[in-house]
């Protein structure tokens, strides 16, 4: 099948090589022609682990190009908007400008029977309001959310846990019949997904805009709640980790993403809950998701405890004193810095007073970027040179398994502030390290 993918960013980048890999013909477009260039040559423009093959092989076998030019999406008979939607400005509502630009350059060049799939996070009613731009066009709109973890969207792209259509429906809540012949063509796009047993869950518009930040503030929940829960920890001397491995056997709750630490970030939770809120404003619900500006707080207040935390082990202040932060992306097996808890809390204690390098595998080019005032050392033994205090704040495979004694030869004191709960505090305590962290005596 001929495919059109509007907007190259993470998103769909990842998402043309995933469909061309698959054995789709797949044509990218995006208005940032450095970026084209890049993709069409083979180098993804971020970190991705997996991606730099699946694109080379994807534009090698000649079924994936790319193109500035909305008119070389004509043709095809699936287009993919997989645009940005980023925070507004001063306000917590998403920005729709790149959806709206998106769908006015694909209007011209849609024939009747295209099917048009939007992938964007967009606040409930966006598909409603776009679907009825398609009627003249004869083309039908298909919401289909996407769910990627970064360091793993790959992975998820050609093997999701879930695939979600949002199919206009008539009257009467019935799926239309143009909706069925729609449902057909993306049937086709994700046939390998589908016959490996990918469960499908077919719905109507409101409900698939929903899935994806219902999922994001349900999670986002789940990390703020252990963090709450480390705040009473703290207070009482009780452990959040061993708190967390108890409540966790549970099958209720489950272990994962019950890690006491200096919470979320990235483009997606941190923006994502805010337009959720925002959202149910407009609709006259706020009071419905009021418990998600508590779970914002929570999280926004674990990156002030982590710098009170280094002032307590500097004896009260942590003017002219040294640290090293241990990552600048928002988590591992990324180089995404967007609403990064590491980069934060290292600017505020910069900005307290206390001299900062940061390091991080992937990161440092994107962190230097959004904070050209920090400096930045390759390595984490670099940047702990004769530090103070070293701080874990990306849990990175090559931190979690830091000799403490190797390290402890380049520190000026060893002091050590776990921000992840992943070191083991017996092991750096045996090596003459203070080990502190959220929530743990």
């Amino acid at each position: 099948m001929r495919i059109s993918v509007i907007g190259c960013g993470y998103l769909g980048a990842v998402h043309a090589a995933a469909m061309a890999s698959l054995g789709h013909d797949v044509i990218g477009i995006d208005v940032d022609a450095d970026k084209v260039v890049s993709l069409a040559a083979g180098r993804a423009p971020f970190f991705e682990p997996g991606l730099p093959e699946l694109l080379t092989g994807s534009v090698s076998s000649g079924h994936l190009t790319f193109s500035t030019d909305m008119a070389d999406a004509a043709g095809a008979r699936v287009h993919f908007i997989c645009v940005g939607t980023p925070q507004k400005r001063g306000e917590f509502g998403a920005d729709l400008t790149h959806v709206e630009q998106a769908f006015a350059m694909l209007l011209p060049h849609l024939t009747e029977g295209d099917v048009v799939v939007g992938k964007s996070t967009v606040p409930v009613g966006t598909a409603e309001a776009l679907a009825e731009r398609l009627e003249d066009t004869g083309a039908t709109l298909i919401w289909n959310p996407e769910f990627l973890r970064e360091g793993f969207a790959v992975q998820d792209t050609l093997h999701p846990d879930r695939l979600v259509y949002g199919l206009p429906t008539g009257t009467a809540g019935q799926i239309t019949e143009a909706g069925e012949k729609a449902r057909q063509a993306l049937d086709e796009v994700y046939s390998v997904s589908l016959s490996d047993g990918t469960p499908l869950v077919v719905t109507d518009y409101a409900t698939a805009q929903l899935v994806k930040v219902a999922a994001n503030s349900f999670l986002a929940t789940k990390i703020s709640f252990i963090n709450a829960m480390s705040e009473l920890c703290e207070a009482t001397g009780a452990d959040v980790t061993r708190l967390a491995d108890a409540i966790g056997y549970d099958e209720r709750i489950g272990r994962r993403f019950l890690n006491a630490g200096l919470g979320f970030g990235g483009g997606c939770l941190p923006k994502d809950i805010r337009a959720f809120m925002a959202r149910a404003g407009e609709l006259g619900v706020d009071q419905a998701l009021s418990f998600l500006r508590e779970v914002d707080a929570i999280n926004m207040r674990r990156r002030v405890r982590m710098v009170d935390l280094a002032r307590e082990m500097c004896s009260g202040s942590i003017v002219g004193r040294r640290i090293a932060v241990l990552g600048a992306a928002f988590k591992p097996m990324s180089d995404d810095v967007r609403d990064s808890p590491a980069l934060s809390v290292a600017a505020q204690m910069q900005l307290q007073g206390a001299h900062v390098t940061v390091t991080d595998p992937q990161a440092i080019d994107n962190a230097r970027l959004k904070w050209p005032d920090l400096r930045f050392a390759p390595t984490a033994l670099e940047a702990a040179e004769g530090a103070d205090v070293v701080l874990l704040a990306t849990e990175w495979a090559e931190y979690r398994e830091l000799d403490p004694v190797v390290l402890g030869k380049v520190v000026n004191a060893r002091r050590m502030l776990d921000g992840r709960n992943v070191l083991d505090p017996a092991t750096w305590r045996q090596a003459g390290w203070t080990y502190r962290a959220l929530g743990r005596p």
